[in-house]
């Protein structure tokens, strides 16, 4: 038999008609029914589900400066055992990756760990401090190819510094992904400002904070005909707003991530850290708006916003713990739970906004490809009908703040193919 050449006998590609694929020198390269083996491995796909698998264009690895919390490679086996085959890396590491040599060092290491394809986004600002632009030129040119750049964690908040980014990268097309968050309006903020952080004490986080980014930059982007990406959106207005601006044919995309599809601020009611993240969790309203809007395409893609942090950060108290959570191994599970009730919603929906849509924003050319002979055979194999239960010391990741833990998630990652290697079977990883 050769060695990374596959036959998927019996799936049903985007959930839709049964067929068998074959996988040959890392590409597809035959799809029919009742296809024979040959010198093929068989994996038997009968009632699977056969997507692209999928690009997180939002993750933390934390390689440089904070192993602790997640290395290179933990968050590439968190990534592929979620069914993912690429992953965008975010520049808030220490040292920040605002040069050309750190984007490098990441890159390289993500190339040597084979698992994902990891590209590094650059940062805007010098050492993320929102005072002078990093060198995003020498960073595009480097061996990364640097196309997405994002102070993500902190707000590029000066309107003319964004002006100058938004500038520049249109010399090579690249893209601003913003944090969209008012430092001034936020400070020392804790939750969702509202009713509810009233009733607990805690110093709220308007959506206005949000909004008016996002409306400042959608204005911005406008002016200077460039291309702009909205981190993390968490609130209706936001979504008002990136409506209006595809309407007025600005060049805006927008990502949301699983959590803030599922999960709302009355779990903050239990005071627990694992619950706190950067925006924070909204209301019902909110949450039912983001869902209409990634079904629609308002919202273009699902980024996990993969946070990884060590114990110490989260098991503490509320008002001293990190903001963030874990997304990688559950994103799947958790955006099926989210949208399954949803109009519109299908499998070839989801495999837009987790895999084609993501993979064009960030260029990731090889990624996000259809399901057709010819194309690269990044596979992910869903079983529809076998349940996951979260269980936070079964992850991958170096750390275990989920806020899932001990939830079942209706569907299940059953094997990846990574160009063509056939990386996790059954639901394990074989490196």
């Amino acid at each position: 038999m050769s060695l990374n050449s596959y036959l998927i006998v019996g799936s049903r590609p985007y959930g839709e008609q049964v067929c068998d694929i074959r996988i040959t020198n890392g590409l597809i390269s035959e799809i029919g029914s009742g296809l024979e083996p040959g010198d093929h491995q068989v994996v038997k796909a009968h009632d699977l589900i056969s997507l692209p698998s999928f690009v997180d264009l939002h993750t933390h690895l934390r390689e440089p400066g904070r192993e602790d919390a997640e290395t290179i490679a933990s968050g590439s086996r968190a990534a592929t055992l979620g069914g993912f085959s690429a992953v965008f890396a975010m520049a808030n590491t220490t040292p920040v990756a605002d040069t050309a040599g750190v984007v490098e060092q990441v890159w390289r290491i993500g190339r040597e760990t084979g698992l994902v394809d990891v590209f590094p986004i650059g940062a805007v600002s010098v050492g993320l401090h929102g005072e002078a632009l990093a060198e995003l030129g020498a960073m595009a040119a480097s061996a990364a190819k640097v196309t997405v750049f994002s102070d993500d964690g902190n707000c590029v908040s000066d309107p003319l510094l964004m002006r100058r980014a938004l500038e520049y990268v249109k010399t090579f097309d690249g893209v601003i992904a913003q944090h969209a968050q008012d430092p001034r309006l936020t400070q020392g903020a804790q939750m969702n400002e509202g009713e509810l952080s009233g009733i607990l004490g805690l110093t709220g986080w308007p959506a206005v904070a949000e909004e008016a980014i996002i409306a400042r930059d959608v204005l911005l982007t406008s002016h200077v005909d460039s291309r702009l990406h909205v981190c993390h959106v968490s609130t209706s207005g936001s979504v008002a707003i990136i409506r209006w601006a595809k309407e007025m044919g600005i060049r805006v995309t927008a990502e949301v991530t699983p959590h803030h599809l599922l999960l709302t601020e009355d779990l903050v009611s239990s005071f627990d850290p694992v619950y706190k993240v950067n925006p924070p969790l909204r209301s019902r309203a909110d949450t039912l708006a983001l869902r209409e809007a990634l079904a629609d395409g308002t919202l273009d893609i699902v980024a996990t916003d993969h946070a990884p942090h060590p114990h110490e950060s989260k098991d503490c108290e509320w008002d001293s713990a990190a903001f963030g959570m874990l997304g990688l191994e559950t994103a799947l599970g958790v955006v099926v739970a989210a949208m399954a009730e949803t109009p519109g919603w299908s499998w070839r929906t989801l495999s837009e906004r987790m895999s084609t849509v993501p993979a064009k924003i960030g260029r990731a050319l090889n990624h996000g490809r259809p399901l057709a002979v010819g194309e690269p055979a990044h596979i992910v194999l869903v079983n529809p009908q076998k349940t996951r239960e979260v269980v936070p010391s079964q992850l991958a990741s170096l750390s275990g703040n989920t806020p899932y833990a001990g939830m079942t998630l209706p569907v299940s990652v059953t094997d990846v193919f990574f160009n063509g290697v056939h990386q996790v079977r059954g639901g394990e990883l074989h490196e």
